[in-house]
């Protein structure tokens, strides 16, 4: 018997879909829970998709109109796919940039799994993108128990669109995913699925007490981790850290400093002098050290800038704070065997407090993100810890 042309669409899309359950799952070093197996095959990801996505670090432009099997290729496999580039707006003089994006379905799964949802939970989502994750949670926990916030426009009509025709229940809510939606709370677990550098107040105050809020975190320095926090009754909530996720900085926390543009002045006159740690050390390969670094200065950040036309140098590494304030370059020029060139400008000695938190770090024991923790107070304050809440971690910068 010959299938028509939605059955064959049918077809491949059931073994993609099984082809993604084997990636997750290998991912994760385990099978999925069985209720979020049935919301992978009872949501389906390609329905959740624009069609056009951006994939790869050059954001390679594939459309569903002129490359379907590409498109759905893309839709199935475990990795992200960008869904809106330059916030919706024409492409500008720097280029594309990725403003939002479809997450990889093994991160979004191990999120799913650490939110820990049970029957009868109300959960509120900050961000909700394509809507997909949106509809695997209404999937498991029913109508009416599901509310996104988007802030895009366009994004939350396109998604509730989604949500509409795949008949969930889910309820989308176009606005400041920073502010929460009290009228649906309180909510027994919140969800971000963009990254903050603080805990907007709203979500803790939205939670029951013992209640979830699990968001992706960023510092300045590093975009790394995701921290679960279990909210007390009074104001306040505390977690661990796990490893994983890089998201996109909520919208009203980013921050849009460039060094030439708003940092360093040609009347500015450095100081400079050596430093024997490399600046690969604190900004390379060890995801753990970052991660630290950033926990302690978390008002610095750091780029690399590599080929800086400046002679026998290969790459600098540059430091700011998020002021604009103050600044340091560490020279790599493979000229000066264990030691390298700092020049440092303003009223602080940034690559100093880096030494200093990388050091704490060393004699720590080198602790990945899993060992620390934060405790946001009542008023606001994010304290971040080791092992245990009355061992803070020195914050510096």
């Amino acid at each position: 018997m010959e299938l028509n042309a939605a059955d064959e669409q049918t077809a491949v899309v059931s073994a993609l879909c099984a082809g993604l359950l084997g990636s997750v799952n290998e991912s994760l070093g385990a099978p999925m829970a069985p209720a979020w197996e049935a919301a992978i095959r009872g949501v389906p990801r390609h329905v959740f998709l624009p069609g056009t996505v951006w994939t790869g670090d050059d954001l390679v432009e594939c459309s569903r109109e002129t490359d379907p099997e590409d498109w759905l290729r893309h839709a199935y496999a475990d990795t992200a796919v960008v869904t809106q580039i330059n916030d919706g707006r024409a492409v500008e003089e720097d280029g594309r940039w990725a403003s939002c994006s479809a997450s990889a379905p093994s991160i979004v799964f191990r999120m799913l799994d650490l939110l820990d949802v049970r029957a009868g939970h109300r959960v509120l989502e900050i961000g909700t993108g394509t809507g997909w994750n949106a509809a695997l949670l209404a999937h498991r926990l029913g109508p009416g128990r599901v509310t996104t916030i988007e802030v895009d426009p366009a994004l939350a009509a396109r998604a509730t669109a989604s949500l509409e025709g795949a008949g969930l229940g889910a309820r989308v809510i176009q606005g400041d995913g920073a502010r929460g939606h009290a009228a649906d709370g309180p909510y027994d677990r919140v969800i971000a699925t963009c990254s903050v550098r603080t805990v907007p107040p709203a979500w803790i105050a939205q939670t029951r007490p013992g209640g979830v809020v699990l968001v992706p975190w960023d510092s300045p320095w590093f975009c790394y981790g995701l921290l679960r926090l279990t909210v007390d009754g009074y104001g306040g909530a505390s977690g661990f850290f796990s490893p994983h996720s890089a998201f996109m900085l909520l919208r009203g926390q980013r921050t849009d400093l460039r060094i030439y543009r708003d940092v360093v002045d040609d009347d500015h006159v450095p100081v400079e002098s050596t430093t024997r740690l490399s600046p690969g050390a604190v900004a390379g390969e060890d995801w753990s050290a970052q991660f630290a670094i950033g926990l302690q200065l978390p008002h610095v950040w750091r780029t690399w800038h590599d080929d800086p036309d400046v002679e026998g140098v290969a790459s600098r590494l540059w430091l700011a704070g998020t002021d604009a304030t103050s600044w340091a370059a560490v020279d790599l020029d493979g000229r000066t065997g264990d030691h390298f060139t700092v020049w440092e400008h303003g009223p602080r000695r940034l690559w100093e407090a880096v030494e200093a938190a990388y050091g704490w770090w060393r004699e720590a024991g080198r602790p990945g993100p899993e060992r620390f923790g934060m405790t946001v107070t009542p008023d606001g304050a994010h304290v971040p810890w080791l092992d245990t809440p009355d061992s803070p971690v020195p914050v510096l910068l």
